[in-house]
């Protein structure tokens, strides 16, 4: 017997995914909103495997500054002051104005706020960031950040996305208990697309509506559709909404857990920078979030609405720490800010500056080595044939050190996710165990980790190349932390550690962490 909806069939063929989920389910502005598929979860994967025994399950929190944001006003080239006020005679920030951090590094004086965290070691800057042949198009250059694809290459899914699908194969069908990536206002763009169009990110603006979702929404089943356009369709979307309700709990228990202490302003940047707090503090084990503040593209009148806007950084992100830093979250949290390109070394006619290349880019926590600068400061005398600065630091480098030094994800695996072999950045003053391992990268060796039961005591064993600072995780086969093993100082050689607790058969993981090298490997346990 076919289908009653079977005669509606053909004409849901020619319905977009997209417009279906618009259409149906009425996905819009309020209080949830998934990007094109629900988070999936993915255990079974040497990523995760990695990414799960990160040290202090670092979180890394991408600030876009939407809309190509002006390098030279925001940190002012006081070493060659003289070019910089003829080009911009009526936009440029006068010098005594400027914030001087250093000799050669000064910032627009409404940044003042990031003084305190430069003073506490939570502040660097990298110079001149951007790629080759930079497009000047805002949705061109927004996909190339996001998918790291050269400017004549056209790549379909994110750096992230394509990280999130290697790391979750099951994405539909095994859902994870919490969301590794969330995106908090505005609309995800390629960052978290993996092959396929799959979006792998959660994006909520009103979290105080997640528990009512979580209460009064109910599963759907993905068995008996119509075998037709229509059936695929209504079971994408009964997989969306199956997805959502599941994490609306999560996210709703880990916001009323959760508090702020934060004096945020009371604006877009402030209300994403605190919900992300509130979320971390509550306990929520999501790894990779986006925040966005709109507004950069600074043709005309830039003076003013330029100086808001970074006005509206530097008080939330400051306030951003302060917030974590009440419980010591803030050290394992790592916020990097980006945007899709700088502005012109020239002001337009309009008292603003139009399209450029290269620009800096900020990162922020604690958990970096120290303040400092990465880069010559910017070559005014020297532009591009259309009059923008150069890039001297590709941004895929920024990228592949923050996923292997932050992240701490095998180097290999990291190369994979990019594309290609990118140097990491000593300066950016990131490790993952002691700075001095890091730098000397050493070659990877098997440790030859094994999980074993003899009677009633349960044991790991596993070899040392050199002697140095250890740590050892056990995970359940969903990717929780069920015991930090061991941590501290091993000598080099064969190394045993017994279990405290009785663990019943199963597949579990084991991850090591040495050499700054994350190791990890599935196990039975019989």
């Amino acid at each position: 017997m076919s289908h009653p909806l079977a005669s509606t069939c053909p004409q849901h063929h020619d319905h977009s995914r997209r417009h279906f989920l618009r259409d149906l389910f009425g996905v819009g502005a309020g209080s949830l909103v998934l990007s094109k598929l629900p988070v999936q979860t993915l255990w079974d994967s040497p990523l995760l495997v990695a990414l799960a025994g990160a040290p202090d399950d670092r979180v890394l929190v991408l600030l876009r500054l939407k809309g190509g944001n002006d390098g030279l006003n925001t940190c002012i080239p006081l070493h060659d002051f003289g070019t910089y006020k003829a080009a911009r005679p009526t936009v440029h920030i006068p010098q005594g104005q400027a914030v001087k951090l250093t000799a050669d590094l000064a910032l627009h004086p409404r940044l003042a706020p990031l003084q305190g965290l430069w003073q506490q070691g939570a502040l660097r800057v990298v110079r001149n960031v951007g790629y080759p042949e930079q497009s000047l198009s805002h949705f061109r250059s927004a996909d190339i950040w996001a998918s790291g694809s050269g400017a004549e290459e056209v790549v379909g899914s994110g750096v992230l996305g394509r990280y999130l699908e290697r790391t979750y194969p099951d994405y539909l069908s095994n859902p994870p208990d919490t969301p590794p990536a969330i995106q908090i206002g505005g609309a995800g763009n390629l960052l978290f697309n993996g092959p396929g169009d799959f979006n792998y990110a959660v994006s909520t603006n009103d979290p105080e509506k997640l528990y009512e979702i979580a209460r009064t929404g109910r599963l759907y089943d993905l068995e008996g559709l119509p075998d037709c356009g229509y059936g695929e369709q209504l079971g994408y979307l009964r997989a969306v909404a199956n997805t959502t309700f599941r994490y609306a709990g999560v996210l709703a228990d880990t916001y009323a857990a959760g508090r702020n202490d934060g004096d945020y302003l009371d604006d877009t940047l402030g209300r994403q920078l605190a919900l992300v707090a509130r979320l971390l503090r509550g306990g929520l084990r999501t790894r990779l979030f986006v925040v966005e503040l709109d507004g950069f593209d600074t043709h005309a009148k830039q003076a003013e609405e330029h100086g808001s806007l970074l006005d509206s950084v530097a008080r939330n992100v400051a306030q951003f720490y302060a917030d974590l830093g009440q419980d010591g979250t803030d050290e394992r949290v790592l916020t990097m800010t980006f945007s899709e390109f700088g502005r012109r070394v020239a002001e337009n006619g309009s008292a603003g500056t139009d399209h450029g290349a290269g620009a800096p880019l900020f990162l922020f926590g604690p958990g970096l080595e120290g303040n400092g600068t990465v880069g010559a400061p910017p070559d005014l005398g020297n532009p591009d044939q259309t009059g923008n600065l150069q890039a001297e630091t590709d941004f895929r480098a920024v990228y592949a050190t923050v996923l292997s030094r932050w992240l701490c994800l095998d180097d290999e695996l990291v190369d994979a996710v990019l594309g290609a072999t990118y140097p990491r950045i000593p300066g950016l003053g990131l490790s993952c165990a002691d700075s001095t391992a890091v730098a000397a990268s050493p070659q990877r060796v098997d440790p030859g980790l094994t999980l074993r039961r003899r009677g009633n005591e349960v044991s790991i064993s596993y070899t040392l190349q050199a002697a140095g600072r250890v740590a050892v995780h056990l995970y359940d086969a969903l990717g929780r932390r069920l015991q930090t093993v061991f941590s501290g100082t091993q000598p080099a050689g064969a190394q045993q550690l017994s279990l405290d607790r009785r663990y019943v058969p199963g597949l579990y993981v084991v991850s090591l962490e040495t050499g700054g090298q994350v190791y990890g490997m599935k196990l039975p346990l019989f």
